[in-house]
């Protein structure tokens, strides 16, 4: 049950890095993909055009629609976690059936979050990438 717990906590805490741009060099799917906010940041920068930029836009509120949604919903689904959890004694195996319901709900967030930021890299060419890992690299 404790390597469960653990595993949420660390999908849970995860979740909400995906949409960020992270530095670490040891991550090798941050390395290859560009947060909406590091592309705006250096729209300038990388010469982003108009037609870009729109369609960048696009994707992002199509997935903030979803994200709100998703959230909600994983909020719920945490919410009956943590309410199984004040039980005495704990029902193991309702807490591992909802478990999974977490896990599936934050599968779906990371999965959205994944696409969001795949679409947004294939809207940019090998320079603007190239471009976008140089300054990511920059200290801010």
């Amino acid at each position: 049950m404790k390597s469960y717990l653990v595993l949420l906590m660390l999908l849970v805490s995860g979740a909400a890095c995906w949409g960020q741009d992270p530095q670490s060099a040891d991550d090798p799917i941050a390395q290859n993909l560009f947060a909406p906010e590091l592309v705006m940041k250096y729209h300038q920068e990388i010469n982003l055009d108009e037609g870009q930029s729109k369609a960048i836009r696009e994707e992002i509120q199509k997935a903030q629609a979803k994200f709100l949604d998703m959230q909600w919903d994983a909020q719920a689904e945490t919410e009956k976690l943590v309410q199984l959890l004040k039980a005495r004694p704990v029902d193991e195996n309702a807490v591992l059936a909802q478990v999974d319901q977490v896990l599936n709900r934050e599968r779906v967030i990371k999965k959205t979050q994944i696409s969001l930021l795949v679409h947004i890299k294939n809207l940019l060419t090998d320079a603007q990438q190239n471009k976008l890992m140089q300054l990511r690299r920059k200290p801010s």
